[in-house]
């Protein structure tokens, strides 16, 4: 699961997929020791997490702001039940998006004084594939044709005193109309732009780390798609 908790990035994976340790700066055995503020420096690793250090972790994530701190992966011996325990401890929204491509181009939104993507929650009704395009569509005010899934993000919010776990579903799309783009004001985006990959990158500077994730995804699916292609 790849969660973002007040912006910062907590993969949560199985434990037996042994993430590099030297990419990590520091490393908790959660069977050995707590989780606390000042351990959690740079890039850390969490291992052997079980519910009440996961749980702890996101309360401390939630409610406090730790400098220094740039991203968390947390290992579990059993993944499947960690997911579920996540799902009942939150209420969860289901939302979907897309990056947009017009040749060698990219589309960003300007919303609430960040560079985003377009997004937003399903309808009633709607499956993630359905949502993504009419969201994209409308915010946007653009035609698009859907391509391949990239990726999923989690990221936790409180709204009326309620633990929200919002799940986005993001797909690559290519355009199909765009003579008539512009913001959709009333969601509070500003400016719809299209970018070269060297824009993106500084845009990205002024935007979320779950966004920044996506592109990530994308590029290396699009490598990967790449490679694939030659003989």
């Amino acid at each position: 699961m790849n969660l973002f908790i007040n912006d910062i990035p907590v993969t949560i994976v199985r434990a037996i997929e042994k993430p590099d340790e030297r990419e990590f700066n520091h490393i908790l055995n959660a069977e050995t020791e707590p989780v606390t503020q000042a351990k959690l420096l740079h890039r850390v690793w969490i291992k052997h997490a079980k519910y009440q250090d996961v749980d702890h972790l996101f309360d401390l994530l939630d409610t406090t702001i730790i400098p220094g701190l740039i991203s968390i992966t947390v290992t579990v011996d059993d993944y499947e039940d960690m997911r579920t325990f996540l799902k009942k401890k939150f209420k969860i929204i289901k939302a979907a998006g897309g990056l947009v491509k017009k040749g060698d181009k990219l589309l960003m939104i300007y919303r609430l004084k960040k560079w985003d993507l377009p997004k937003g929650k399903l309808d009633k009704g709607e499956n993630n594939f359905e949502a993504a395009q009419r969201e994209v569509e409308e915010e946007c005010n653009i035609k698009v044709n859907m391509l391949d899934k990239i990726c999923t993000t989690w990221h936790t919010y409180t709204m009326k005193r309620k633990k929200i776990l919002k799940k986005t579903v993001w797909y690559a799309m290519e355009i199909s109309k765009d003579s008539k783009m512009k913001p959709q004001v009333e969601e509070d985006i500003e400016e719809v732009r299209w970018m070269t990959r060297k824009e993106v990158f500084h845009a990205l500077q002024d935007s979320y780390k779950s966004i920044a994730f996506v592109f990530d995804r994308f590029f290396k699916q699009e490598k990967e798609q790449e490679r694939q292609s030659i003989p």
